[in-house]
């Protein structure tokens, strides 16, 4: 018996040999569940879901055309989605059954995902406050002068270090 492919299934986007930049914030198969998300609201193009994802997370994060168009051929092909005008410029897709169908068996991932953007939204805003960049900004001088100069001691470096973890300490209690 053939079974179903899931939009949830695991991609594996480590490359051996490259240097890790920066921890991916979603992967395709959870761009694919928002994009059905989405696309279950309203139909829309590549870029309209590349802003509603963008706009979900205060611009914190705005997936590659990249990630967007491959994932939506793949839907397609998937039969999640359809093209709702063949003949337009810029193709437009709408929700399939089988796309609704994957939106209620993922139905716990995918409020996940959205939970995990709207932090994101809640962190800009915080984070935004002019005492919070004033106190981050006063950190980060600090930092950078004292960690700048050369010959530093072991003594002061643990000093800074453990000034750090007392600091992450008390905001993480507070």
């Amino acid at each position: 018996m053939k079974s179903e492919p899931s939009i949830c299934a695991s991609d594996s986007g480590a490359r051996p040999g490259r240097r890790k930049r920066r921890e991916k914030m979603l992967d395709a198969s959870d761009i694919r569940l928002l994009m059905l998300h989405f696309l279950s609201q309203q139909p829309a193009h590549g870029y309209e879901l590349i802003k509603a994802v963008e706009d979900l997370s205060k611009g914190e994060y705005t997936p590659s055309p990249g990630i967007i168009y491959p994932n939506l051929t793949l839907l397609e092909e998937m039969e999640c989605i359809a093209v709702v005008d063949p003949l337009a410029a810029r193709k437009a897709y709408c929700l399939e059954a089988k796309g609704r169908e994957q939106l209620s068996q993922h139905r716990a991932t995918l409020a996940t995902i959205i939970q995990r953007l709207s932090t994101l939204a809640v962190l800009v805003n915080n984070r935004s406050l002019p005492d919070v960049e004033r106190a981050i900004h006063n950190m980060k001088t600090a930092l950078n002068f004292r960690l700048s100069q050369e010959g530093i001691s072991q003594q002061t470096l643990f000093a800074i270090i453990d000034a750090l973890d007392d600091a992450a300490k008390k905001i993480e209690r507070s």
